[in-house]
């Protein structure tokens, strides 16, 4: 049995400010960010993990090195491409409101209903198939390089990304992916494989270990 811990990465300035980031952008991680970190660290000091993986993009690398620090026994960092997080394209670096402005059938689409949302009405938007194939190929080559019988592996990515990809390895239908509705800043989720191709799940977005309530700003 192979156990998967997905990270999503420490809140940033633009998750405080509500705005889209996306693959295109990013922005620092914040103060507040840096203790919650250290609070995930000490969560999973005790866990051995036979490997870590990345997304490329800083606010996840940070946050990987970061939580990976406090570890007992620290386990080798990978960046794997297909982690990265959903790219919006021209919504990148405008807030919230600003998309509904101008977007708003589209914004509601990616929230709500990823069922009816179409990229091309989104110029440098990805679809949701398109993360969740990048992101299961990710997983697939983690679980097939360094899974096993009572293995963990560690995935430090970001929310959109892991809602969808994680949705794309339980089989659920893009009509029921927001259902159980977004993932918290620095949480964790954790599913496990026999195979390598079909995968349970144990634990969505636990973010037990913080003194934090979700709210708008830190849970997508």
């Amino acid at each position: 049995m192979t156990k998967l811990y997905f990270i999503r990465h420490g809140k940033t300035v633009w998750n405080a400010e509500g705005r889209f980031q996306g693959s295109g952008g990013d922005s620092p991680l914040l103060p507040e960010s840096v203790a919650q970190i250290a609070e995930l660290g000490d969560f999973l000091s005790d866990i051995s993990f036979a490997h870590a993986f990345t997304s490329p993009i800083k606010r996840a690398m940070d946050t990987a090195e970061q939580t990976i620090a406090y570890m007992d026994d620290q386990p080798e960092l990978t960046v794997l491409d297909g982690l990265k997080e959903f790219s919006f394209g021209i919504w990148e670096g405008l807030t919230f409101q600003e998309v509904k402005q101008d977007w708003l059938a589209m914004y509601e689409a990616s929230r709500h209903h990823p069922e009816k949302f179409d990229a091309s009405q989104v110029p440098g938007s990805e679809t949701f198939e398109d993360v969740q194939e990048r992101f299961r190929k990710a997983v697939y080559y983690a679980v097939q390089a360094y899974g096993g019988p009572d293995v963990n592996l560690i995935f430090f990515s970001h929310g959109a990304a892991l809602t969808a990809g994680m949705g794309g390895l339980l089989d659920i239908p893009l009509a029921n992916l927001r259902d159980r509705g977004g993932l918290g800043n620095t949480s964790t989720s954790v599913l496990e494989t026999n195979d390598g191709v079909k995968f349970k799940e144990l634990i969505r977005n636990d973010t037990s270990y913080l003194n934090v309530s979700a709210n708008v700003s830190n849970t997508i």
